[in-house]
């Protein structure tokens, strides 16, 4: 072994305690780029895979009664491979035990056999015989939240008549990996919504559509361009009451898929470059410190005859152990959080199988990402120590100036005790490494807040959505539009004290080259149910004419109050009309356009209707509402607030449990290793000092009071500081969590700062313990053994 070898690692047993501090934070930027991108590509993957081996359709399109000779002609279009026709309907479902409406939504299968696309993957059971009537293959998701197994039987309300539906098998779709009812819920629901398979021609004989279709799905030839056969499609269909074909981009599924698998690649950037910046301060500020105590050392080196770069690389050996240790442990880690990151998301997100695997391109690259961390940490330091002539490097360091402190010139001296005095002195006259430490607890306290901000937004955006924004109690949804007269029906049902009605209108907003297929709501003027309120907690008003939107759809969009939109009416006489926008508002949830109901009305043409209503319902009567909904057959929906809440609530519940711990944890190691950190490297350099104070008749505590009230009055400054940077952090992890499902409010709680107040507290009285131990065990003689 070469003497600069062993020079390394007598080092690193020296330095060991800050090593394995930085080795630790290091590891938790390597495991948090690892896992998020391995768990990117994972899912990536896996899509692909369940996409391509189970034929999902490229273009999907709706119609009210389209016949089948149709179909033939859309097989027609240039670009279109594969037409796949259907029926689909919702319906009220009736489940043993349960008094509460459930909604199913009933896709056709071909007699017998699996469809062209879209197909099944049948997790146990069998498909629908042919000819056999009341079979169904159920989604996975749905059977098990309501524990259904393959024989048993539950009641759908099929064209208002009661059927009674025998489970044959249940199953997954390439259509419904995110299963939830439509535009409006970002979260699915289990237990109150799924799918059912039925067979092409019991369904068509129940809704009277034998020889006619509803949906069609179909698939693309290589090269075709997906907008031709979209307006082709829209063409052939616009005289059967089609409601506007979309691309795989807006299937809704697949368009949560798009926008989870955004966010990991967000994540999977944003969140190493945290830990690892600080890992790189941190060695930064080691590295630099050891240079510095160890100049005579490196002086002679040099007089020996070592060149400067067999002492940088000597120095960069140092730093490069921290990242091997860090990487061993960063990778390992990885391992397990995938593992259970990928568990949590096949609760969400339904595959037949879901394989986590971290690539050997990812192994390199998170060893790579390290790396590169800690040579930006390291260099600086390393240039330092090559760049020492061997002459000024041999003689000791200019000793400080020692000079009255501003409290001591404005007369404050009387106030503080000797100890206290050395305290404010060492602080003054070292201005550089004392910001330098301050910043380095600032940033583990702002990691802290960082941790934990998900948390608080989600909280103040379920706060802001079911107690501001939707203030009613139930809402329910009509299987097609009725009179604005049919409102007045809904006060008869038990319990409804007011209604509010509403409309959605399939359409398509259009500004110049740039378009997205909405749902455009037409809400009351002075309705109070369902109000309009942005992040901030402000509330919008519904414009008398115009539209309002969301912020976001305004961007996507590229429009200003009072510029306009063109707006494709895809139902009913099929309107083109030209709006102005009137206002924006940045709503949290989902992309929408509003306006006055009876604005809408008018612009449809097509009389003034109503898809569906808010009501106020007295919560004594809440049981007989439910029993009269499930047996209505106009209605094809109900969602009451209350359980829509607590669906939210248990959803991200389990969504953030794995994340906001993991954050959290590996915030609390950082918080540890920097104060740990600050307060060695302040003994290292001190000790000298310190042994002098104890020689003289200091006591050990006054010995610790000297070093340790330093390191408590940087960590005192270092809080208000964090407590900033924490804020910027959230709101830059705000920015990079906008999709267009959802915008998280930029919120963090008062129960948030304390708990970093509490953990970095913590971390300072852990460290100032063990730094007091050393302390206690100085050897004064060997200390002061200085070559002068």
């Amino acid at each position: 072994m070469r003497a600069l070898d062993r020079k390394v690692l007598r080092d690193v047993a020296r330095w060991r305690g800050q090593m394995a501090a930085i080795a630790l934070i290091l590891a938790c930027g390597i495991a948090a780029f690892a896992t998020m991108v391995s768990l990117y590509e994972s899912l990536d993957a896996s899509l692909a895979s369940y996409y391509r081996a189970y034929h999902f359709a490229d273009v999907f399109g709706e119609a009210k009664r389209a016949p089948e000779s149709v179909a033939v002609r859309i097989a027609a279009l240039p670009g279109v491979h594969t037409v796949v026709t259907r029926l689909v309907y919702d319906v009220t479902l009736d489940l043993p035990g349960r008094t509460d409406p459930v909604s199913g939504r009933l896709v056709s299968l071909p007699e017998g056999r699996q469809p062209a696309l879209n197909a099944l993957y049948v997790r146990s059971g069998r498909l629908p015989e042919a000819g056999k009537r009341g079979e169904a293959v159920v989604s996975e998701a749905f059977a098990k939240a309501n524990r259904l197994r393959v024989g048993d039987r539950i009641g759908a309300a099929i064209n208002g008549r009661w059927e009674r539906v025998r489970i044959v098998g249940i199953g997954l779709s390439p259509e419904f990996i995110y299963e939830i009812r439509g535009v409006g819920d970002i979260f699915p629901d289990d237990r109150r919504f799924g799918v059912l398979w039925m067979g092409r021609r019991e369904l068509a004989s129940a809704f009277d559509m034998t020889g006619a279709f509803d949906s069609l799905a179909l698939s693309l030839a290589p090269g075709a361009r997906e907008a031709d056969v979209i307006a082709g499609v829209d063409r052939i269909l616009a005289p059967y009451g089609g409601i506007g074909a979309y691309g795989r981009d807006e299937q809704i599924s697949d368009r949560f898929l798009s926008n989870e698998l955004e966010e990991l690649r967000t994540s999977a950037v944003l969140t190493p470059v945290i830990f690892l910046a600080v890992a790189a301060f941190l060695l930064h500020v080691l590295m630099l410190r050891l240079v510095q105590t160890q100049r005579a050392q490196i002086a002679v080196l040099k007089a020996f005859g070592y060149s400067n770069a067999a002492i940088g690389w000597h120095y960069l050996k140092f730093a490069g152990l921290c990242v091997a240790a860090g990487s061993v442990v960063g990778i390992a880690a990885a391992y397990w959080f995938g593992f259970q990151l990928a568990a949590y998301y096949t609760v969400f997100f339904h595959f037949p199988v879901l394989r986590y695997v971290m690539s050997p391109r990812v192994l390199a690259g998170s060893a790579a990402v390290g790396a590169v961390a800690a040579a930006a940490g390291a260099l600086l330091a390393v240039s330092r120590a090559v760049s020492l002539p061997p002459a000024e490097a041999m003689r000791p360091a200019a000793p400080p100036q020692f000079r009255p402190t501003v409290l001591e010139r404005l007369g404050f001296q009387r106030l503080f005790s000797p100890g206290a005095r050395m305290i404010v002195r060492n602080l003054e006259r070292k201005p550089a490494q004392a910001i330098l430490s301050c910043l380095g607890i600032a940033l583990a306290f702002a990691m802290l807040v960082t941790g934990r901000y998900a948390g608080d937004a989600v909280r103040d955006l379920i706060d802001l959505q079911f107690h501001t924004v939707d203030r009613s109690d139930a809402t329910v949804v009509f299987r097609q539009p009725l009179p604005l007269g049919a409102r007045f029906d809904l006060m008869h049902l038990p319990g409804v004290l007011r209604e509010e009605p509403f409309r959605a209108v399939p359409v398509r907003l259009s500004a110049g080259h740039r378009s997205r297929r909405v749902a455009l709501q037409g809400i009351p003027l002075d309705g109070t149910l369902r109000r309009l309120v942005g992040r901030d907690g402000r509330l919008a008003r519904i414009p008398a004419g115009g539209l309002l939107l969301t912020e976001r759809l305004a961007h996507i969009l590229e429009v200003v109050p009072g510029g306009a939109v063109r707006v494709d009416f895809q139902e009913g006489h099929r309107r083109v009309r030209t709006v102005r926008v009137a206002a924006v508002v940045d709503e949290a949830i989902g992309l929408n356009a509003y306006m006055g109901l009876s604005e809408l009305n008018r612009l449809a043409a097509d009389g003034q209707t109503f898809s569906g209503a808010y009501l106020d319902v007295d919560p004594l009567a809440a049981a007989r509402l439910d029993a009269r909904l499930k047996t209505t057959p106009a209605i094809a929906g109900v969602s009451f607030r209350a359980a829509a809440m607590a669906n939210v609530e248990r959803t991200l519940a389990q969504t953030l449990r794995v994340t906001t711990i993991t954050f959290v944890v590996f915030a609390c190691i950082i918080a540890f290793g920097v104060v740990y950190n600050a307060g060695r490297i302040a003994l290292s350099e001190r000790s000298g000092e310190l042994s002098v104070l104890r020689i003289i008749g200091f006591t050990r505590a006054q010995v610790a009071t000297v070093l340790l009230g330093e390191e408590a009055i940087l960590t005192l400054l270092a809080m208000p500081i964090g407590a900033a940077l924490g804020y910027g952090l959230a709101a830059v992890v705000s920015l990079g969590h906008e999709t267009d499902l959802f915008r998280l409010p930029l919120t963090v709680s008062p129960e948030t700062y304390a708990f970093a107040v509490l953990v970095v507290a913590a971390a300072a009285v852990a460290s100032a313990s063990i730094v007091r131990a050393h302390l206690d065990h100085l050897d004064l003689i060997g200390v002061l053994k200085t070559g002068e």
